[in-house]
Order: C-alpha cells, then structure tokens, then sequence
C-alpha cells in the first residue's frame, strides 16, 4: 500500500473523532474548525501545518512527528507529548488551552507559548531553553530537573519555579513574577 502524501491541502470542520485522519504525512497543510477529540494520530508526520480553533483534547500522538506545527486557539487537553517523535520537533501555541498536558522530557528549545492556559502541565525534565512564555497561566504547572536558560516568563503568571531544582541561568522575569521563585519559602512579600 502507497503513503499518503498530501501538500497545501485545507481540511475544514471535520470531525475525525467519527472518521480518522488517514496515516501518512501532511505539508504546509490547514487544519480548521476540526475536532480530534480522542483521535489516534499515532505516526502521522505534520510538516509545517496549521491548526487553527481545533479541539486536540485527549489526542494520541504516539511517535507522531510535529515539525514547524503551528496551534492557534485550540482546545489540548491531556496530550502526552512526550510520546510524539523526537526528530525534528518544533510546535508554536497561540491562545490554546493545554491544561494536563505533559512535555516531559521533550527538547522544546525556541517553543513560543502564547497567551495559552498551562495549568498542571508537566514540563519535568524537559529543555525549555530561549522559550517564551508570553501572556500565558501557569497554575500549578511542573518545573522539576527543567532546563529553562535564557528562558522568558516576563509577561506570564501563577508559575512555581524552585531555582534549586531547575537550570534558569539568563532566564527573564517581571518583578511581579519573582514570587513565582519563592513560593517554596513560604515567606510573603509586599509591594
């Protein structure tokens, strides 16, 4: 049987949680107003591809490759990251919720997150390096053995970062921010 190849194609409100994508390699396509909920994209390689008000949530990525793959306001609930494929990943979020996602262990190096909700979203042990988080909530969101150099956190919020037990050397954040860094003190700090 022949792969899929298909290149600048858009798929516009399909719902693959009734009638799956097809395995094979997608690029430069548009993913639109399309639901994934609990989809099996296990393997499927997205080679600069758009995903625009989709909902991801509860998606199975299994070695599947995201290279160049933008999300804009879409829905990614409890995606485990971790288990996509390695080569050549590069994903950018834009007004997404990924609330119970985990990155754990991925190279996320120059990741933008923006305007996103991360709450209790796990990047333990992951490389977060030159990433930025912009605008974004990080409520009960893990840092632990976390890369964040040269990180910047400036604009986003309710982050808990032990500098003990993560690398944040040249990493930016607001002065509002720096209770972020503190919290395990348990010490309070006034304006």
């Amino acid at each position: 049987m022949e792969n899929l190849y298909l290149e600048n194609k858009t798929f516009d409100k399909i719902n693959y949680e009734k009638k799956a994508l097809k395995k094979g390699e997608y690029e430069r396509c548009n993913f639109t107003n399309c639901n994934f909920y609990n989809s099996d994209l296990s393997q499927i390689i997205f080679v600069d591809c758009k995903f625009s008000t989709c909902n991801f949530s509860m998606v199975k990525v299994n070695e599947t490759t995201f290279n160049g793959v933008e999300f804009n306001n879409c829905k990614m609930l409890g995606i485990h990251f971790e288990n996509c494929n390695d080569f050549g990943l590069s994903l950018s979020f834009n007004k997404c919720m990924l609330d119970h996602s985990s990155f754990f262990r991925k190279k996320l190096k120059n990741t933008n997150f923006a305007d996103s909700q991360l709450i209790e979203t796990d990047f333990a042990e992951s490389d977060l390096t030159d990433s930025v988080f912009s605008e974004c909530d990080l409520t009960r969101a893990v840092f632990d053995s976390t890369i964040i150099e040269k990180a910047d956190f400036r604009t986003s919020y309710n982050f808990s970062i032990d500098p003990e037990r993560n690398r944040i050397k040249k990493a930016k954040f607001s002065l509002s921010g720096i209770t972020g860094l503190l919290d395990k003190y348990d010490i309070e700090i006034d304006d």
